[in-house]
């Protein structure tokens, strides 16, 4: 069976999304729906992340994004077209 076609985005977060572990949260969500790539805190307040994937994986941790951890209050998710890196796992970047 072949597998998956992957593909990438790249999105930021927007609201209140720092200081409540939203990129563990996020690699945890990552690890469990089998995405990979990078999220990290951004210097204005969002939290950047790029993701790649199967489409269906990628459409789910997009729809995660979306609300986050119980602690966050996302306000906005802007999602574009990535490239895929052909990275093989998903980390925190400081």
């Amino acid at each position: 069976m072949p597998e998956p076609e992957r593909t990438a985005v790249d999105l930021v977060v927007t609201g209140r999304v720092q200081g409540v572990s939203f990129r563990a949260y996020a690699e945890r969500e990552a690890a469990r729906l089998g995405v990979v790539g990078w999220v990290r805190n951004e210097p204005g307040g969002a939290v950047a992340a790029h993701a790649e994937g199967p489409a269906d994986a990628i459409d789910a941790f997009v729809r995660w994004c979306h609300e986050g951890p119980s602690w966050a209050r996302v306000e906005g998710v802007d999602v574009q077209p990535g490239e895929d890196t052909g990275a093989t796992s998903f980390r925190i970047r400081y």
